[in-house]
């Protein structure tokens, strides 16, 4: 937990015989090791963490990639529950309407515990499950250097623009942490306190101004809870463009119809180099 909360990168690394996990038909047992990037990470009220891929189509090992197109926004929580989102990329509407659907656990897959299914014959399809791991290991990175930390008008309340710019014209990457950036997908007066972090890819200065600007690679968003959980419409995805007077840009896609809309919004930010 402390070290998500300074910014450290996220994997998770996971056993499995192939014919538990991938295909319940093959006669291969054959030991799998998986260890993924967690590129979205969560820390909730200051005590419970989880991350999310950012990046990841559904893979058909050990042949290519599975069907349909999608994204494959897998959820973890510190305590080992489990989740997924994913929206489907084809363009292909689904017939029904959001909301819940039957537990549907994969068939003979004993390991695999569905606890709610949300969302089916939609474009944007949920569960929250857990699946009994043969290993389940959490790797945190460190190196990241909180530089900056500002309020949601952009005062600094400890370290300095200076040091950031320093540091990006340098060549460090820059990662952010963004203080209740997905409030809005709670019902009114339940969100709960929450940052999101996120590596940034191109980044940004107006050298007169000392305004920093920079834009995050593919962002999940959830509303906040314990333990974090998909269900219809909590969630959504899309892109930032942050800067260090507290604006932020969010480039939002709706996971049901692909629609775009940008949202802008005030937030407090930290901002972390390496």
């Amino acid at each position: 937990m402390e070290g998500i909360r300074r910014g450290g990168d996220l994997r998770i690394g996971t056993e499995f015989l192939h014919n538990e996990h991938i295909d319940v038909t093959s006669s291969s047992a054959e030991r799998v090791r998986e260890v993924a990037e967690f590129g979205i990470t969560y820390l909730v009220e200051g005590r419970w963490v989880a991350g999310i891929m950012s990046l990841r189509q559904p893979v058909e090992l050990p042949t290519g990639f599975g069907r349909p197109p999608s994204m494959s926004f897998f959820l973890y929580n510190q305590d080992g529950r489990q989740a997924i989102g994913r929206p489907h990329l084809d363009g292909i509407p689904g017939p029904n309407a959001p909301g819940p659907s039957p537990p549907s656990p994969p068939p003979d897959m004993p390991k695999y515990h569905t606890h709610d299914s949300w969302d089916d014959q939609t474009n944007a399809p949920s569960s929250n499950f857990t699946y009994d791991f043969d290993t389940f290991k959490y790797y945190v990175s460190s190196g990241w250097e909180e530089v900056l930390c500002h309020d949601a008008d952009g005062r600094p309340t400890s370290g300095s623009v200076d040091t950031l710019i320093a540091a990006f014209s340098d060549g460090r990457a820059v990662k952010v942490g963004i203080t209740d950036l997905c409030s809005d997908l709670a019902p009114a007066r339940s969100a709960v306190e929450h940052e999101v972090f996120v590596e940034a890819g191109s980044c940004y200065c107006y050298l007169e101004q000392k305004l920093f600007i920079a834009g995050s690679h593919p962002v999940v968003r959830i509303q906040a809870g314990i333990p974090m959980h998909y269900e219809s419409r909590n969630w959504d995805f899309g892109w930032l463009v942050l800067r260090t007077d507290g604006v932020v840009v969010y480039r939002r896609c709706d996971p049901y119809t692909l629609d775009f809309e940008d949202v802008q919004m005030q937030r407090a930010i930290r901002w972390f180099v390496r």
